[in-house]
């Protein structure tokens, strides 16, 4: 048969690893531990390559197509155990774009606003990062926002929730901030004061508080709004006094508990001195001397007709030689955190929430005081002039 007419089946030659070096085979067997199932499988196949498996072979062992053993035995062949890990096919270039010097300066760029470089926005975003970067010559070219992202974590800065933040105005606030902590530190020492913050609030039977609730998956607890009707003879809120008392037993055991005074209108001057009155009754029970009492601003606080109340009080008691001595300290404007009283007021109107009826007067006034533990009161009023 001549040339031309011979007919060769041809088959791809069998390929192998080269010989491991000791080094390498302890790296191998190592590999063998791993819990990469990649890591493990490339070396599952150059050990089998290396004991003379033909391809086919190591294929069937391992569970891959031939060609990817005739891969890694050619990736050992030329790298070593260098190819057995895995690696990503992304290209890391961030640290090259970014650099240490560069990523500084994109600090120090980031607490100036965008509007200094002429964007309509007072918040920062990671394309106007990469923009305002390349702009000021801190990358030679456009970034990505993986890139600015990365150079930010380096920073150890990263997306957050913006929080509410609330500062007060009060020019004053440092010295008044003082003064409510020295009564707190005389309270502490004297067990024959006590110590009582005021303030007062509104429930309301239409407004729905924020809040978290255990509710079955694809449940979630609806808050229905709720309408007054025309006839209903409630008022749509009811105020309240509260005064957080806090105090320390002869034992030196830290107690406290809010006493509440609902109204049968609003907070006026009138109904404090009398919710005042009513306190120092209630602390005298307590065998306690003096009231050291923390509280706002508001205008029926510091009213001309309660601050002479409180004078007139002062002198009588120190006239009488007994009694309950006010000292007052109004707090700064703004600034609900230093009373703790404000706290309770959250969880109290969360806890008495109906999240689908309108409630009654009777019954907001009921779950308030079965809340914080109070017996009922009758509401404060001012009593009418008969002419």
């Amino acid at each position: 048969m001549g040339k031309c007419g011979i007919l060769l089946c041809m088959r791809p030659t069998s390929v192998f690893v080269r010989f491991l070096t000791p080094k390498e085979c302890q790296q191998i067997e190592g590999g063998l531990r791993s819990a990469d199932a990649f890591l493990v499988r490339r070396c599952q196949i150059v050990l089998a390559s290396e004991y003379g498996a033909g391809v086919p072979r190591v294929a069937r062992q391992v569970g891959c197509s031939e060609q990817t053993v005739r891969n890694v035995v050619h990736a050992f062949n030329t790298q070593g155990v260098a190819c057995l890990p895995r690696r990503s096919s992304r290209p890391h270039t961030t640290r090259k774009r970014v650099g240490v010097e560069e990523t500084e300066r994109l600090q120090a760029l980031l607490h100036q606003s965008p509007r200094t470089f002429g964007y309509p926005t007072s918040l920062w975003t990671l394309e106007i990062a990469a923009e305002v970067s390349f702009a000021q010559g801190l990358t030679p070219q456009q970034v990505s926002r993986e890139a600015i992202r990365s150079a930010l974590q380096r920073l150890g800065v990263g997306w957050q929730r913006a929080k509410r933040w609330i500062t007060s105005p009060d020019p004053a606030y440092v010295r008044k901030k003082k003064a409510r902590d020295r009564l707190i530190r005389l309270a502490a020492s004297h067990t024959e004061w006590a110590l009582g913050f005021e303030d007062e609030t509104w429930w309301s039977r239409l407004a729905q508080p924020t809040l978290h609730a255990w509710t079955p998956a694809h449940q979630p607890l609806r808050m229905v709004e709720q309408t007054v009707p025309r006839r209903d003879p409630d008022p749509k809120a009811l105020a309240c006094y509260g005064l957080l008392v806090q105090e320390r037993t002869p034992q030196g055991v830290s107690q406290e508990q809010v006493w509440l005074r609902f109204v049968a209108d609003r907070p006026v001057s009138a109904l404090t001195v009398a919710f005042l009155t009513w306190v120092c009754a209630k602390i005298a029970t307590l065998g306690k001397t003096a009231l050291l009492l923390v509280w706002d601003n508001a205008s029926w606080h510091g009213s001309h007709a309660v601050r002479q109340w409180l004078r007139a009080h002062n002198r009588q008691v120190k006239r009488e030689g007994h009694g309950i001595r006010i000292v007052s300290c109004p707090l700064p404007s703004k600034s609900p955190w230093l009373n703790p009283l404000e706290a309770h007021w959250v969880h109290g109107k969360r806890a008495v929430v109906e999240p689908a009826r309108l409630l009654t007067a009777a019954e907001l006034v009921e779950r308030v005081n079965i809340h914080f533990g109070c017996p009922y009161q009758e509401p404060l009023s001012i009593p009418q002039e008969v002419s």
